[in-house]
């Protein structure tokens, strides 16, 4: 069983004793705290948008949050079975002052998690989850009186709205794409994807061939989309002859691309694409985190414009690129920030971005990804032992490798002549994340598998 608690929110395994799993005492603590967050921050609109993915424990997540919202007195909008992102853009449409997505996003069938967002629709600061972090184990939570309960609301017409909004953007050209006759296999791993992206196709023109669209919570396999996990959709795409494939994470807001061919477009290479699309367009700034790849710099600095690296996380991607007026960003397991539409990783905009950038160019996503630097990630990880300190262990390899360019703003990362490793403990599960780019796979797996043996020598 596990819990963990960060500054975006609380996420866990289902069942298990209070405290150390995410349990219904969990559940309802986290919630109350973030419903004084709200009244605190908020000059009286104490209205929070609600919603959640298709994982088999969401109703009962979702009852447990919609309940204690309104015996804390906050008004509720319950958007029903939906996306982060549909939820993020609810936010600013009901011009609520928070929201609450309950979704595990890439994690496995026994996990659940409660997102916490602003009156922006955005992650709340890492100063504001921390606040929320320290009510919780607080005696400073009382519920509300019979006569000042909160409003309940069900209303589902924001998965619409969202498609809506998307085909209104300028960079989005639905006739140029249905004039293409471009036919799609799609995998949402029974999620909510599955229907929300098959609207967008058919909105678009676009022929939909569906795998694993019923929206039941049975994952059908691992839903990080990662190359090991899509086997399926790789034979699908070229048994059905389509233009690409279309995959997405539980809570559609990470976008992977399968070829033509059945070949990986690179979940890297999402965001490398569209912002190549989006620069092509709109001149500006370009935004990553630290563990994603070079590539979107090179494809940067062929516009002459100015890329920039954030920390690890979709709140500190957004920051940065506020900070620096980016056009575009977002990070390299396939999330997609564009401003225009909002500050939020958004699957769909990308889909729909995508549809355009393929159609205008008249060409296979194969020879779209060849035309990009070739660069290769290893993407490794190392359970956390119990007392384990991080620190120390950074602070020998710092000392070890302080010849070469070191970035400490998120854990650590190690830039060599024509590779880099970064290393960061997550926020969402127990493990440290080691990550290593090279100009070859093997290269990386090499520079990860060196990073790695130097870690179990500390340990």
């Amino acid at each position: 069983m596990t819990l963990i608690s960060s500054i975006s929110g609380i996420r866990g395994t289902i069942g298990g004793s209070i405290g150390t799993s995410l349990t219904p005492i969990d559940i309802v603590r986290f919630t109350s705290a973030y419903s004084i967050y709200i009244k605190e921050h908020n000059d009286g609109n104490n209205k929070v948008v609600v919603g959640r993915d298709a994982r088999i424990s969401g109703e009962m997540v979702s009852n447990l949050v919609v309940g204690t919202l309104l015996g804390c007195g906050i008004d509720v909008i319950d958007v029903g079975l939906t996306t982060t992102p549909t939820v993020e853009v609810s936010v600013k449409l009901c011009n609520a002052s928070g929201g609450i997505i309950i979704t595990a996003s890439h994690n496995p069938i026994e996990w659940n998690a409660l997102k916490l967002l602003n009156s922006h629709g955005e992650f709340i600061s890492e100063k504001d989850g921390n606040k929320i972090l320290k009510l919780a184990t607080s005696n400073k939570i009382e519920y509300n009186l019979i006569n000042k309960l909160g409003s309940y609301i069900y209303d589902d017409s924001f998965n619409e709205k969202h498609l809506e909004m998307i085909l209104d953007l300028s960079l989005v050209k639905s006739d140029v794409v249905r004039s293409a006759n471009l036919k799609v296999v799609v995998d949402a791993v029974n999620s909510t994807g599955g229907f929300m992206i098959p609207r967008l196709l058919d909105k678009m023109g676009v022929e939909c061939v569906k795998l694993y669209c019923e929206p039941n919570g049975n994952f059908p396999h691992n839903p990080e989309p990662l190359e090991e996990n899509l086997r399926d959709i790789s034979e699908l795409v070229v048994k059905e002859k389509a233009d690409f494939g279309i995959v997405v994470d539980p809570d559609v807001d990470r976008l992977a691309i399968v070829c033509e061919d059945g070949s990986m477009f690179g979940e890297e290479y999402t965001l490398v694409t569209i912002s190549d699309y989006i620069l092509s367009n709109t001149p500006g700034n370009t935004v990553s985190n630290l563990s994603s790849t070079r590539a979107l710099k090179d494809v940067t600095s062929k516009y002459n414009m100015n890329y920039f690296a954030s920390a690890v996380g979709e709140v500190n991607v957004v920051k940065k690129m506020k900070d620096n007026n980016a056009v575009i960003g977002g990070e390299g397991n396939g999330g997609i920030i564009y401003p225009e539409l909002h500050y939020g990783r958004d699957a769909l905009v990308g889909i729909a971005l995508f549809l355009t950038q393929i159609a205008s160019m008249d060409i296979s996503a194969s020879c779209l990804r060849d035309s990009y630097p070739r660069y290769f990630i290893s993407k490794n990880k190392i359970d956390l032992q119990e007392g384990l300190n991080i620190d120390d262990i950074f602070s020998s390899l710092i000392n070890k490798y302080k010849a070469n360019k070191i970035t400490t703003i998120d854990g650590l990362k190690i830039d060599f002549e024509n590779e880099w490793v970064h290393f960061r403990k997550s926020n969402t599960e127990p493990i440290i994340r080691i990550y290593a780019e090279s100009i070859n796979q093997d290269a990386a797996n090499k520079l990860a598998n060196e990073m790695i043996r130097e870690i179990k020598k500390l340990l």
